[in-house]
């Protein structure tokens, strides 16, 4: 897959299948997009990823969606929303942007996809210059789940409650933060319990204050852990958002590597104790949780 920043940096010489969105997530409703221009792909066409950067709160990086979509199509665009994209006009950018400089032979959208100056643009403009730029146009209906439209503020709003489960069936895969492990005041070490902290991005949503159980890659192998997202605000008043993981079974030194922490679980929301010793309590407490529902998920699968 190449991958590129920026739609005038695109320099393929192909016919191509083109999807255009956010994709924040890459959840199960623009999966169904990305498998529509996968089938038009061939050796005379290729299928190039849209994506439109709008800066906010969001569900995946850059770097994650780009991860996510690797060996699946040929190009990845990451799109900034720049004020010259927010002031094209809808018909400029048909004929400029996916005529001319992308080659679109077909283009494949959701059904409330918009585009242009004042949002204009959308999937009836796109149909009615097809005929004149020579391209296709599939509206993909929205998947549902349950009755609900699948989309990012639905799984946003299961994260702000700790519903991972609901949040996994939501994308099709768990909920996961990637950071690099950092030192920190070694506490856990001094209760007992050794645990490894990470930042997520600044603009990476952390799923609601709490301990869950977790699955944590580290060096390739994936381990049972428990983790808590949140401020800790028993031992800090920083207010800093981490991750901070407990991980069974392992007994390397991870600092200063990069590890992904998948969200399976939620136990309880995130405490500040009156005291260490109060925190250590609960936290055995914690850890017996994670492996009696780690014992479980394994007996299942058995």
């Amino acid at each position: 897959m190449k991958y590129i920043t920026g739609i005038e940096s695109y320099s393929g010489q192909k016919k191509t299948a083109v999807t255009l969105g956010k994709f924040d997530g890459l959840h199960r409703g623009h999966q169904k997009l990305v498998k529509k221009i996968r089938s038009y792909a061939s050796n005379e066409c290729e299928s190039i990823v849209c994506a439109f950067d709008m800066h906010r709160d969001s569900l995946m990086t850059n770097r994650e969606r780009r991860e996510h979509l690797e060996n699946q199509v040929d190009w990845l665009i990451d799109q900034p929303f720049t004020k010259e994209l927010r002031e094209m006009e809808a018909e400029t950018f048909v004929g400029d942007v996916l005529h001319k400089t992308l080659r679109a032979a077909h283009i494949v959208v959701g059904t409330d996809f918009t585009f242009g100056y004042a949002k204009r643009g959308n999937a009836q403009m796109l149909l009615e210059y097809a005929e004149q730029y020579g391209y296709t146009v599939d509206v993909i209906e929205k998947e549902r789940y349950m009755g609900t439209v699948i989309s990012s503020t639905y799984i946003k709003d299961a994260l702000t409650q700790g519903d991972v489960k609901l949040a996994e069936r939501l994308l099709g895969y768990p909920y996961e933060i990637t950071g690099t492990v950092q030192h920190g005041k070694q506490l856990g070490r001094t209760l007992g319990f050794p645990t490894m902290n990470i930042e997520p991005e600044e603009n990476k949503i952390l799923p609601r204050f709490g301990v869950y159980a977790c699955r944590v890659k580290i060096d390739g192998k994936w381990y049972g852990a428990i983790g808590n997202a949140g401020i800790k605000p028993t031992v800090t008043d920083e207010r800093r958002r981490l991750l901070e993981v407990y991980v069974y079974d392992y007994e390397g030194d991870a600092y200063g590597k990069e590890i992904t922490a998948q969200f399976c679980d939620f136990e309880r929301p995130e405490i500040k104790f009156g005291s260490l010793e109060e925190l250590r309590e609960n936290v055995m407490g914690d850890m017996r949780y994670g492996e009696r529902f780690f014992n479980e998920l394994n007996e299942h699968s058995i």
